[in-house]
């Protein structure tokens, strides 16, 4: 039955039972949060994946106390999550609006992300950054792969940095796309200097598998779409699917995007099991997963 919410049900009681009997999204909310409290009471391997602009925003936070508590025990991302991350241990985004004027923006030197706006320096900062970080991996190995670049990174940035926690508490960072984004490019400048300097994407492919294949059980976090959802769920594939899963997603499934899957197409293709605990959540990842993972969070 429809369960009207109170007062107390949105003062920090138990979120999961207010929402699942509330209706619509907030039903597959509360869904979510039971699922999570079962992956982590059978101890499954929880792989979290996300896409970049999330770490623009204020979920940057979160991720980094799920990775200081040791909440996950693998991410996938994509490169500009890596990107973000670097330069928001330093500075500062700022934020702005939807409808801003973009050639005045660019005028001034600043990027928008949505209504989160980067100024130029940012990057400036990342580039002198990663190309004495390059420089560092390249006299000790000439061939290195992304998660390694992560870690290299999560070594010198700051504790409000979620590359640092899992530097620090050995989570492994999976970044298949690494070249597309602003790291990826300071590598193919340093390329230019060091012709035999190489980024082998496949060389955290085993690392990742192994994950997978040495679980008894896997649950998936999916936030948002792109190569960082398909890698999850792509090696999962191996152990015939995951076990627990949930997707986060403002996408349409209709024009067969894989952002816009549900997890139920997943099981169509052995990448979530038949008898998995699923759900998708449509939402913007940004409102609904602070719900999803407060309840988990130690203060």
């Amino acid at each position: 039955m429809i369960r009207d919410l109170k007062a107390e049900d949105v003062a920090g009681l138990d979120v999961a039972d207010a929402y699942a009997n509330c209706g619509f999204q907030a039903t597959h909310v509360g869904r979510a949060i039971k699922i999570i409290e079962r992956m982590r009471k059978e101890k499954a391997k929880i792989i979290l994946t996300f896409t970049s602009n999330m770490v623009a925003s204020g979920l940057r936070g979160i991720f980094t106390e799920m990775c200081k508590q040791k909440m996950v025990d693998a991410i996938i991302t994509a490169g500009g999550s890596l990107d973000h991350d670097l330069i928001k241990s330093e500075k500062p985004y700022e934020l702005g609006d939807f409808m801003m004027d973009d050639a005045e923006l660019h005028k001034k030197g600043t990027n928008r992300i949505g209504n989160i706006l980067v100024p130029n320096d940012r990057y400036e900062y990342l580039e002198g950054f990663m190309q004495k970080t390059f420089g560092e991996m390249y006299a000790k190995e000439k061939i290195i792969s992304p998660s390694e670049i992560a870690t290299a990174i999560g070594a010198k940035t700051g504790k409000d940095s979620f590359l640092y926690w899992c530097t620090k508490n050995n989570i492994p960072v999976f970044c298949p796309g690494i070249t597309d984004c602003a790291i990826g490019l300071q590598a193919y400048f340093f390329k230019q200097r060091k012709k035999d300097f190489v980024i082998d994407v496949t060389k955290d492919m085993n690392d990742l598998a192994q994950i997978v294949l040495n679980a008894d059980k896997t649950g998936g976090i999916v936030l948002g779409g792109g190569i960082s959802k398909h890698h999850a769920i792509g090696v999962n594939l191996l152990r015939g699917g995951f076990d627990y899963a949930i997707y986060v997603t403002t996408s349409s499934p209709w024009d067969g995007s894989l952002s816009g899957a549900r997890t139920n197409e997943g099981i169509s293709w052995g990448k979530i099991k038949e008898g998995a605990n699923h759900v998708t959540v449509d939402a913007d990842a940004t409102i609904a997963f602070p719900l999803m993972i407060a309840p988990f969070l130690r203060k």
